[in-house]
């Protein structure tokens, strides 16, 4: 297996899966600030221009809902989600709901630019960011967190995803004192070896 990956992207919590199954694996790193994931050499092997992208024996995966998804179920003895169907159903749906809500609205801060060409409506975009990332961090906490881990007892696919959109929040301007259980879950992931090893990396 061969992971591109970004510091400050959503290829951290695959890179942490990774990490944790102990499978071989390649991490290739990419330089934003040269645009090199939208390099031809890059653009083959993930049109999107984004990462992360995993090179696999079946071809490319994109996207880190489907890869940590694949990389639970290729790697079933790591116990990284559940096997029955209600259980992953879930799962699933917390992540997708880190990919396809938080991580867009964390996006509008600095990525403006995807959804509108005016400068002021880029700039209305990042004053909404702030709010929107603290009511998004409301749900998680009130909502969706079993703890100690997003599932329960167990570390799932879901703790280094949530763990990586907790880690951008600071700085979207969310006060992170008024959510005690996510900040509980960030020291938590801080303490597991694979995630210190991988965190230096994304530094």
């Amino acid at each position: 297996m061969k992971l591109y990956y970004a510091k400050g992207t959503a290829a951290l919590p695959v890179h942490i899966a990774l990490e944790e199954i102990g499978a071989p694996y390649e991490a290739k790193l990419l330089d934003f600030s040269k645009a090199e994931q939208q390099s031809p050499e890059y653009l083959k092997i993930n049109p999107k221009g984004r990462v992360p992208a995993l090179e696999v024996s079946g071809g490319v995966l994109t996207e880190a809902l489907a890869i940590l998804t694949y990389l639970a179920q290729r790697f079933p003895e790591a116990s990284l989600a559940p096997l029955d169907p209600f259980g992953l159903a879930r799962a699933q749906a917390f992540n997708a709901y880190l990919a396809s809500t938080v991580h867009v609205a964390h996006a509008h801060r600095l990525r403006g630019a995807r959804w509108a060409d005016d400068a002021s409506a880029h700039e209305a975009m990042r004053a909404k960011v702030t709010e929107n990332m603290t009511d998004c961090a409301k749900v998680i906490e009130a909502h969706y967190f079993d703890g100690p881990w997003v599932l329960g007892e167990k570390f799932s696919i879901c703790d280094p995803y949530l763990f990586t959109i907790v880690r951008w929040m600071p700085a979207d301007g969310v006060d992170m004192s008024a959510f005690t259980k996510l900040t509980a879950h960030t020291e938590a992931m801080m303490q597991r070896p694979a995630v210190q090893r991988i965190v230096a990396l994304h530094s």
